[in-house]
């Protein structure tokens, strides 16, 4: 079901905002978690297990792209991790990068530190030690410096210690000894909260493309007479509708309501024994419109009863919000969710996740 068509205005931009309420994305209901938080340079946020992440936001106007990624468990076991992203025009790929504070060597002594490269993009994983140096570190200095052959690019420090402190308060660290900023003499730190599993269900029961495409059709027409604005009768829309059987009297129904330029957004319906005049919206958590039934950019498989979206703040894909659910056998449940609330080259991977669980 995953379309893209041209450029929108907001297309071609070097950074967009889009926290705040995400304005500038489509309307989600934020029920899995409060929204990342923003601090100067830096934005933070945690999850359902209270796992938490500080993310530094790259120079709007930056050539190459440079960012820390900072992410620490809940509970006393916690453990921090630190990594460093570089993408950049390059040549030749670098095999290390060399670092500088506020214009000094990092770490001591000037070594240049083993980076691995996945596609344009460099990673650098931080050792404890310079974890704790470059956090420490962080009080005082305003810029990390990062130099590869042909790149050159920095990361602001300016907020990373107010984010790491934040996470410290989710986290119920402050004052103690496993604190990234307020260390204190405490030890108890509150255990992570339990993980959440979920036991999906594949789509059981067999439904023709053909019988699938006749039973949307006639939930369109069924869906207009109740409101004739919900969905465009846009060919390439019509031609993304489908159905899937869910088990033998159900029938999960999605149709294509409205498209952008690089955003399709999805409605999805629970047909019974064929009636349309009956179907009901499928609520979904992060869910858009009045029934919280809409999806952007969404894609079923039967096979695995997975339900996925991924809602893009511009066409580069470097913010917006994705997640997704499993059908349970009575229910599509959440499984995941994570956003970025401003485009500043960070890939989806790298956002920030607010919900989390085990799919079974």
């Amino acid at each position: 079901m995953r379309r893209s068509a041209g450029k929108r205005p907001l297309e071609g931009l070097k950074g967009c905002v889009l926290v705040g309420g995400l304005t500038l994305l489509p309307a989600l209901a934020l029920a899995a978690a409060p929204e990342p938080k923003t601090f100067r340079d830096w934005m933070a946020g945690c999850d359902n297990l209270k796992s938490c992440t500080a993310l530094s936001l790259p120079a709007e106007s930056a050539d190459a792209i440079a960012y820390l990624r900072l992410e620490r468990p809940a509970g006393p076991d916690g453990t921090v991790s630190l990594v460093l992203r570089l993408r950049g025009d390059w040549k030749k790929l670098p095999t290390a990068l060399q670092l500088k504070l506020d214009g000094a060597p990092f770490p001591a002594g000037g070594k240049a530190l083993p980076a691995a490269a996945d596609g344009d993009m460099v990673s650098l994983s931080f050792q404890p030690a310079e974890i704790a140096t470059l956090i420490e570190a962080a009080r005082k200095a305003t810029k990390l410096s990062i130099a590869a052959p042909g790149v050159a690019a920095s990361v602001s420090l300016s907020g990373s210690v107010a984010a790491m402190l934040w996470i410290d308060e989710q986290q119920g660290r402050l004052n103690t000894t496993s604190a990234l900023v307020r260390k204190g003499s405490g030890t108890a730190v509150p255990a992570a909260p339990a993980l959440p599993v979920i036991m999906a269900k594949p789509a059981a029961g067999t439904l023709s493309e053909k019988d699938g495409k006749a039973l949307a059709a006639t939930l369109r027409k069924q869906i207009k007479q109740r409101d004739a604005d919900l969905c465009e009768d846009d060919e390439m829309l019509v031609a993304a509708d489908g159905a899937w059987p869910l088990d033998g009297d159900r029938r999960l129904v999605g149709l294509a309501c409205s498209r952008g330029a690089y955003n399709v957004s999805t409605g999805f319906w629970m047909v019974e024994r064929g009636d349309v005049a009956a179907a009901k919206p499928v609520a979904l958590p992060e869910g858009e419109g009045d029934a919280k039934n809409m999806l952007t950019n969404a894609d079923f498989d039967p096979k695995t009863g997975r339900l996925s979206f991924f809602a893009k703040g511009r066409g580069l894909g470097d913010c917006g919000a994705t997640g997704g659910y499993a059908w349970t056998g009575t229910a599509f449940v959440q499984t995941e969710f994570s956003m970025m609330g401003e485009c500043r080259g960070i890939g989806s991977d790298d956002w920030i996740t607010l919900y989390r669980s085990e799919v079974k």
